[in-house]
């Protein structure tokens, strides 16, 4: 009988201590990031192939390929699905290639700041999980798929990404030597969550960007000792702290401070983080009611977070979408990445 595999992974919004997670900051002195995940997803299906082929599919970026499934180069279009299924092969079914049929699609592009690439290996890992009955928890799907993104396909980032879709929900999270990673879940209650529901505003600019650019100068900075990089490392962890204190307290006008805090540190930590598209967006956005500001993930395009009173929600929507972007509506979801199987 063949069996058919979907899976399904959130996207994440990055509230405070992004960069914290990367290597080698954390390695040296411990990494905080405080996230929580959104109802939008990076889908994975995985089911019976034909004889000797393994085909990928990107269904929303138009990208199809074909290889035989002992024959696997990991370049070209379809890089995720691809390493994912070579390190599936490697490690589970003996290095022998089975026939498979993958397809993937995601509810945000690449570079969107929502952690789109990594959910979509952590989706994809979920799903092979599913079809080949693997006995993997939610840390070793992350880690596995952190292995794979970073180390097998040599993807320069951090962490977080990988274990906010494995996990799902409002996580404070902690990053130490030698991959050692603590997910702490919050119980956030029931008025909190509907309050930050109402007063954050999810503007996409239209602009994807390239974060392992941004990255690769973080981490060379922090290499290299860059003092003013450090700092404002530090200042980051401190943040994701505040940021975990002002939730559970559900203290939103400490959240706002909190959040342009961040932001302000995450502009020191490499250059290119913000532009001049940004900034102009951001005081647009002051200007129709918005009281923070946040560019989510590595910055330099993708998403804005803004925080505003609920009822000043329209005009600020109105006026961020004059401008071009678009809006996109959300939930926060409490679950993490799942499977499931269809006959």
């Amino acid at each position: 009988m063949s069996v058919l595999v979907r899976a399904r992974a959130p996207l994440r919004l990055g509230l405070a201590g992004g960069g914290t997670d990367v290597s080698p900051y954390c390695d040296v002195y411990g990494g905080q990031v405080m996230n929580v995940t959104i109802d939008k997803y990076a889908y994975a299906v995985v089911k019976d192939g034909q004889k000797d082929q393994v085909t990928f599919q990107g269904i929303d970026v138009d990208i199809s390929e074909s290889h035989h499934c002992d024959d696997l180069k990991l370049d070209g279009g379809m890089r995720l699905a691809k390493g994912v299924y070579a390190r599936i092969v490697r490690d589970f079914l003996g290095g022998r290639g089975r026939p498979v049929d993958v397809k993937t699609f995601s509810h945000a592009p690449p570079g969107s700041g929502l952690g789109s690439s990594s959910t979509m290996v952590v989706a994809l890992v979920q799903a092979f999980a599913e079809f080949f009955q693997l006995p993997l928890g939610e840390y070793e799907v992350a880690h596995l798929a952190y292995e794979i993104e970073r180390k097998d396909l040599g993807l320069a980032g951090g962490k977080q990404d990988q274990y906010a879709a494995a996990f799902g929900g409002f996580n404070f999270m902690e990053f130490y030597a030698e991959e050692r990673v603590i997910v702490n879940p919050l119980r956030v209650k029931d008025w909190v969550w509907a309050e930050l529901e109402a007063s954050l505003v999810l503007y996409f600019t239209g602009v994807s960007r390239a974060s392992a650019d941004i990255i690769d100068q973080q981490s060379r900075n922090i290499g290299e000792q860059k003092q003013s990089s450090i700092d404002a490392m530090h200042r980051l962890k401190t943040e994701a702290v505040q940021m975990k204190e002002s939730v559970l307290r559900g203290d939103l006008t400490a959240f706002g401070k909190t959040l342009m805090a961040g932001w302000e540190a995450k502009k020191q930590t490499a250059d290119c983080i913000t532009n001049p598209l940004i900034e102009s967006v951001e005081q647009l956005a002051y200007a129709n009611g918005a009281r923070a500001a946040k560019v989510s993930g590595a910055g330099g395009g993708g998403f804005i977070m803004f925080v505003c009173d609920p009822e000043h929600r329209i005009p600020l929507v109105r006026a961020l979408t004059s401008q071009g972007g678009s809006v996109m509506d959300f939930h926060f979801t409490q679950h993490g990445a799942t499977s499931w199987r269809i006959s």
